[in-house]
């Protein structure tokens, strides 16, 4: 019975501690991997992550651990909720196993350009692999709040077996048999918002950042269907949903980067402003390469990793965008 199933969530930042309370909700039990036994004797003593979530409490279902070995036994599925940057350390533990593990990171690597499902290919079976992605703010999600957020995997009956973890009638999810798509839109919308961030922190205003997300989701698309993705996906709530809500948000992270760094911030010193992950910053610089690769011009997302990486000026990047050729939409 669902009530008796144990999944094992890794990761007690914001969005793992979000994901494991809707799937306490939902009956399941559940075992939260936190870093150390610091922060897990922590959270389980306090009954509430009060770095990411505060206000929010765990409830008895909802035990936290350090132990990823143990946390797996007997264990019906993972969630891997880490950024994508600890997949080769972390995965090889899970490469054992018939139970699903569904990626809740977003990103492209750097290194090697490849899509989250292409990282968690290489450690565990295809047929486990399932993405989580789609507009969710952790808090949002925590405190119950309606969401709507795409599971995709290699086919749509394994797309929603996985889903079917999350039956919290306040997280609705739908199925995608497209990985591709939905891990190329929840990769490439971070590096967008750091665009719209970048509009906010130099004061452009709404129209400026409608030009970002219209642009950008027009440069997602491209990329994702030379990569092999569908055009529709990127128009769901994994391309076109997630990226308006990062964009747009008070709560993205990566908005908050771009603001930041508009304002005259090291990249190193507005990402430890924030105090989490900003994906968007290794993503930029994979799709700046991987654009490259293809032969696929990307104006807005090879500007935002050159800024980024020193290569030019913020100022300069914006009167090089605005100069550009006028063309046909």
């Amino acid at each position: 019975m669902g009530e008796q199933q144990v999944v094992t969530v890794w990761g007690a930042g914001s969005w793992g501690t979000a994901l494991a309370l809707v799937l306490a909700r939902s009956g399941r039990q559940v075992r939260l991997v936190a870093r150390n036994d610091v922060q897990a004797e922590l959270l389980n003593s306090s009954r509430e992550n009060a770095r990411y979530l505060p206000g929010i409490p765990l409830p008895a279902n909802l035990h936290v651990m350090a132990d990823p070995v143990v946390a797996m036994q007997g264990a019906a599925a993972c969630v891997y909720a880490l950024p994508c940057a600890t997949v080769d350390s972390c995965l090889p533990l899970l490469a054992d196993g018939d139970y699903p593990v569904i990626a809740a990171c977003k990103g492209l690597h750097p290194q090697t350009l490849e899509r989250t499902d292409q990282m968690f290919a290489r450690h565990i079976a295809a047929q486990r692999i399932a993405l989580l992605s789609g507009p969710s703010f952790a808090a949002e999600v925590a405190r119950g709040q309606p969401t709507a957020i795409t599971m995709a995997a290699s086919d749509l009956a394994k797309a929603e077996a996985a889903a079917a973890f999350f039956d919290d009638t306040s997280f609705r999810i739908y199925s995608s048999d497209d990985l591709i798509g939905v891990a190329m839109g929840g990769a490439l919308k971070n590096v967008i918002a750091i665009a719209a961030g970048m509009a906010d922190g130099l004061g452009f205003g709404h129209n400026s950042v409608a030009a970002a997300v219209t642009r950008g989701l027009s440069e997602m698309a491209r990329l994702t269907v030379a990569c092999g993705g569908r055009y529709e996906t990127l128009m769901g709530l994994s391309g076109l949903g997630d990226l308006v809500l990062t964009c747009t948000g008070t709560l993205s992270r990566n908005r908050r980067f771009g603001a930041e760094v508009a304002r005259g911030a090291a990249a190193a010193a507005a990402v430890a402003s924030i105090g989490q992950v900003v994906e968007g910053v290794r993503t930029a610089e994979a799709a700046d390469r991987l654009a490259g690769h293809l032969g696929i011009e990307l104006p807005l997302i090879q500007t935002v990793h050159r800024v980024l990486s020193g290569s030019v000026r913020l100022p300069d990047a914006v009167h090089v965008l605005m100069s550009r050729p006028e063309r046909a939409e």
